[in-house]
């Protein structure tokens, strides 16, 4: 089953609370995974650049609306339980609860308008639009995804557009980026010197050099097929290695692919999309305009209130 969104979750979450105790979100987790059948796999699932678990994140939200609408209170740290209200409404049976269902209640309809007076009307109807299925979190992250493929493609096109000595030059500074390589000064006597066998460099897979790790570039337009990785494969075979790192600007067949997977030596592939992504992780060819930090409560300051 998948993972229910924030508003699917909102009754369930108000039900639950329908004892009168105390309950926490962790507890909520544990009871609403059960009730909607979800495996270990679905509760464990991360929201895509956060550590946070996108069920643990959806509850959370479900809960935020539920106390800004009054059917829901904080009663003491990290706890919460449903109020007069919430009784009220769960008397009438409702078949679901929703963001439209929330505007009905002055309370939440406030929250609203303060949000509007500090954040401004279009941020807040851009929320409203997206409340079907995501949370703010999320509509972050879909937002930030979206900007990181349309620069990924732009970074593309450069590295497709620069000089074959600037390209190994590129591949020579993200592999030590990434750990490999020793130092740069290292790294760069390995690549693009060798030109061997369809080799076009040698690299240390760590610093102190204990396996190493064979290099073939290609600054290709074409879709690289089998043959040219069969190449690659030989000429691994005569230098007796056990791995290899094939990094092209193009693409890779599905017979390429099906081929490397079932072979030894280990071969990695790295195409013109994933080079452009590892290039963003490594901060190689880009530069930071705007960051954002998303923050929660200390609940631990709060400890001795």
């Amino acid at each position: 089953m998948s993972i229910p969104d924030f508003q699917t979750l909102m009754l369930p979450l108000l039900q639950l609370a329908s004892d009168g105790k105390e309950h926490t979100i962790r507890e909520a987790e544990a009871t609403l995974a059960a009730e909607f059948q979800l495996s270990e796999e679905e509760r464990s699932q991360l929201l895509s650049s956060s550590r946070q678990r996108l069920f643990y994140n959806r509850i959370s939200w479900a809960k935020v609306y539920l106390q800004q609408a009054g059917l829901l209170i904080s009663s003491r740290r990290g706890c919460f339980q449903i109020s007069e209200n919430g009784q009220r409404v769960l008397a009438d049976k409702p078949s679901r609860i929703t963001i439209k269902f929330l505007e009905a209640f002055p309370e939440f309809m406030d929250a609203r308008s303060s949000a509007k007076r500090e954040r401004g009307d279009k941020a807040v109807q851009r929320e409203t639009d997206n409340a079907d299925h995501e949370t703010p979190e999320e509509t972050l992250e879909d937002a930030y995804q979206k900007i990181r493929m349309r620069l990924a493609s732009e970074l593309l096109n450069h590295v497709r557009n620069c000089s074959a000595q600037f390209f190994e030059a590129l591949v020579v500074e993200l592999l030590v980026k990434m750990g490999y390589g020793g130092s740069r000064k290292e790294a760069g006597r390995a690549i693009g010197n060798s030109g061997d066998e369809g080799i076009d460099g040698i690299i240390n897979e760590d610093r102190l050099g204990l396996d190493v790790i064979y290099i073939q570039a290609k600054k290709w337009e074409g879709t690289i097929g089998r043959p040219e990785l069969q190449k690659f494969v030989g000429a691994l075979h005569g230098k007796r290695a056990k791995k290899g790192v094939f990094i092209t600007t193009s693409k890779f067949t599905a017979d390429a692919v099906d081929y490397v997977s079932r072979i030894d030596p280990r071969i990695v592939l790295i195409d013109g999309r994933q080079l452009a992504e590892l290039m963003i992780d490594s901060g190689i060819g880009v530069t930071p305009t705007v960051s954002y930090e998303i923050k929660r409560i200390d609940t631990d300051y709060f400890g001795e209130a």
